[in-house]
């Protein structure tokens, strides 16, 4: 999930944290639109649009303190840009649900 906002336009933030904050709430709402929640994430994938190893942490600390106790195997990269424009972090996750 790329953090945009609820008008699709990306976060206007100038830090990393900032633009993962906002996306917290539509991430867990598609994640239930799906049968979902954060304990059936088995993976994510957290892209940076930053060459700054600090950005990277900050934004790193916001995800991972969304999934609480909930320690999900991650990757964190850094990258010269994202798809939109001002984006600065993109969150992928991947859920395994069973089908009842």
């Amino acid at each position: 999930m790329c953090c945009r906002s609820a008008t699709a336009h990306a976060v206007r933030s100038r830090t990393a944290a900032g633009a993962c904050r906002t996306p917290r709430s539509r991430f867990q709402t598609a994640l239930a639109d799906a049968g979902a929640e954060l304990y059936d994430v088995i993976s994510t994938r957290v892209l940076v649009a930053s060459n700054r190893q600090e950005d990277l942490v900050t934004a790193w600390e916001v995800v991972r303190d969304a999934f609480g106790d909930h320690d999900v195997p991650s990757t964190l990269m850094g990258v010269t840009v994202l798809g939109y424009h001002d984006q600065l972090v993109e969150i992928e996750a991947v859920a395994a649900v069973l089908d009842s």
